[in-house]
């Protein structure tokens, strides 16, 4: 016999949680938006939460503060990079497998964010990241841990210590600083589009190679 109660709960279940998801991507959209057109200091707890309808309560259920808000976003392309990363070819090389997974991340990016907001949103509030000082200090210190976590996943798949062979953490940090210049250097363009930042980045992590080990003298 079927217990009605088992039969229910999962659909109720299911529902509560879709409730949650839509009310945590209506207060990011609605946080976004009003960073973008006011600034990040200026924009209140109030005026996000006044946007969607919910109290302050509500916000901070999902948010510990305005600065979660802001790199929401960040973790969601980030951890398709890492997944991304594991899922790159056992034969590759490490700097290989990196850019790969960089390449496919930006090529996913819309579908990663998809159920969040407009991938033009996202691009929009990493230029915000970019020319906002407070900002720009978080994402540096979340770039640091970032590396060290990518440095231990290279050396998985290498299988070397990552404390007692320092070549996992140097290809990674030659890798995170491409894409550190390569984000200021879209920051500052007038293209603010998926493809620009995705060129950007491939031009720049293919000639990372040849700038370190040739001659740049009488070179293009």
């Amino acid at each position: 016999m079927i217990d009605e109660r088992s039969a229910t709960a999962a659909p109720v279940t299911g529902l509560r949680e879709r409730k949650k998801r839509r009310t945590r991507n209506a207060l990011l959209r609605a946080a976004l938006v009003l960073f973008l057109s006011q600034g990040y200091e200026r924009t209140t707890v109030d005026e996000i939460t006044d946007a969607v309808h919910v109290s302050q309560r509500t916000f901070f259920r999902y948010f510990a503060n305005k600065e979660e808000v802001v790199f929401a976003l960040q973790e969601l392309v980030e951890a398709r990079f890492v997944a991304e990363l594991h899922a790159r070819p056992a034969a590759e090389g490490p700097f290989e497998a990196l850019r790969g997974a960089a390449l496919a991340a930006w090529d996913t990016v819309e579908v990663t964010l998809s159920e969040v907001v407009p991938v033009d949103l996202y691009m929009r509030s990493y230029r915000l990241i970019e020319s906002t000082p407070a900002l720009l200090a978080v994402h540096l210190r979340r770039s640091t841990e970032l590396e060290e976590r990518i440095s231990r996943l290279i050396g998985a798949r290498e299988g070397l210590d990552v404390d007692a062979d320092p070549r996992p953490r140097v290809a990674v940090a030659a890798f995170c600083g491409v894409t550190r210049v390569t984000g200021r250097l879209w920051g500052r363009g007038e293209d603010t589009s998926v493809e620009s930042i995705r060129r950007l980045t491939e031009t720049y992590l293919d000639r990372i190679g040849p700038a370190l080990t040739s001659s740049w003298r009488g070179s293009a």
